[in-house]
């Protein structure tokens, strides 16, 4: 029974984080998607490597949300 409610809470919660992303623009886009990846590799990297999955998934998360934010053109296209 606990179980079953820790799942539904668990998917509430995810379901209502998404409902967030819906109207963000390409900066925000670039942010979160740069943050994602740098959370899972900065994680795998401190696993592999003997340190700690969590201290490296945060600053990998923070440098990856940090470059994606920086690197967004905000639409502008290069001819």
């Amino acid at each position: 029974m606990r179980i079953h409610t820790a799942g539904a809470m668990a998917l509430l919660i995810g379901a209502t984080l998404l409902g967030g992303c819906s109207n963000m623009n390409h900066r925000e886009n670039r942010a979160l998607t740069g943050g994602a990846i740098g959370a899972a590799g900065g994680a795998a990297i401190g696993a592999v490597t003997g340190g700690s999955a969590i201290y490296g998934g945060l600053l990998g998360g923070a440098a990856g949300a940090a470059v994606g934010a920086l690197t967004a053109d905000e639409g502008r296209h290069r001819r």
